[in-house]
């Protein structure tokens, strides 16, 4: 009996420890300090956009990464050696970091605004903004987030998911962080605005096993495609849009590329393939509403993983360095 009350004790602590720290993180933070903070970051990011468009899915994917690896505290940010150097973070595009680095410094043109607003804000706000340029659903932000001060190169050593997952590895990787099966779902359908690398599926088009050398969960025109993209000695650094149909665009064919077996990834494709999770990869193909609505729920639930707040980290006058 005593253990377990001990037990109940630590589990209502760390109920009310994960309130108070959710309770911090408001959508009006910065009304007082910087009221335009919205509006000076979406400029900046749309100003980003129309240079190019990778600032999209570099932008979403930066914040993916920053929110896995010791929460959303834009520890991705910080320079080497840091997060960024591990083999798991080196593809990030650099479209996403100077995306954070042009708001930044839109802010700070602002005297109201200088220094007063977290690197991790900037990140999670602009992430919003290139989802609604692409196409993608408008929503609140939440906000109050503080910057971390420690990035380490082992920290992500097995804290992002792989493109070799299977089901069960991505729902216990996820639900680490608090999120559902269904939320997972959602946010793996941000890669209808993403690309891949070679290197990172090449073994299911050409050597996935000695008796079929491609993947039976592919569509095989389609990886007849892949194979011409991606040739045998094509440089591996060569980028594939995740979305072979509507790449610009952040809707919901990526579900439906799914059905058809068309997921680019082994982690992509078995969100079909497992009869667990394929009824919601369903609903999601056949209303883009559904998929609309679930990922704004898992997009803001990614949005508190891990967050500082209060007193805890610090501002940073740099975003690729501390104080």
């Amino acid at each position: 009996m005593k253990n377990q009350s001990s037990f109940s004790i630590v589990a209502l602590l760390l109920i009310f420890f994960s309130s108070s720290v959710f309770a911090q993180l408001q959508t009006n933070f910065y009304r007082k300090s910087c009221p335009n903070v919205e509006t000076i970051v979406r400029n900046a990011v749309r100003q980003k956009f129309q240079q190019t468009f990778v600032t999209a899915p570099a932008t979403l994917r930066l914040f993916f990464h920053d929110c896995f690896v010791r929460g959303c505290d834009a520890s991705i940010l910080l320079a080497s050696p840091s997060e960024k150097d591990h083999p798991d973070d080196k593809s990030l595009a650099g479209d996403g970091f100077d995306t954070v680095a042009k708001a930044k410094q839109a802010l700070d043109r602002d005297p109201n605004c200088r220094n007063k607003v977290s690197c991790a804000d900037i990140l999670a706000l602009a992430t919003r903004d290139v989802v609604v340029l692409t196409g993608g659903p408008n929503y609140p932000v939440e906000l109050g987030r503080r910057d971390g001060r420690l990035s380490t190169v082992a920290s992500v050593q097995h804290s992002l998911p792989q493109p070799s997952f299977k089901l069960d590895q991505l729902n216990t990787m996820f639900a680490r962080h608090g999120l559902s099966q269904t939320d997972m779902i959602a946010l793996s359908g941000a890669h209808t605005i993403g690309f891949a690398h070679c290197g990172k599926f090449s073994k299911r088009i050409y050597n996935f096993s000695p008796k079929r050398p491609i993947d039976p969960t592919l569509n095989i025109r389609y990886a007849l495609q892949l194979r011409q993209m991606c040739p045998i000695r094509v440089d591996l650094r060569i980028a594939i849009n995740m979305d072979p149909t509507s790449p610009n665009t952040f809707d919901n064919a990526y579900f439906k590329n799914l059905q058809k077996g068309m997921g680019l990834f082994t982690s992509d494709q078995v969100l079909f393939s497992d009869e667990r999770s394929r009824s919601t990869v369903n609903s999601f193909a056949s209303s883009e509403a559904t998929f609309r609505q679930a990922f704004i729920s898992a997009i803001t639930k990614l949005g508190r993983v891990g967050v500082k707040t209060g007193n805890a980290g610090e501002i940073r006058r740099d975003c690729s360095r501390v104080n």
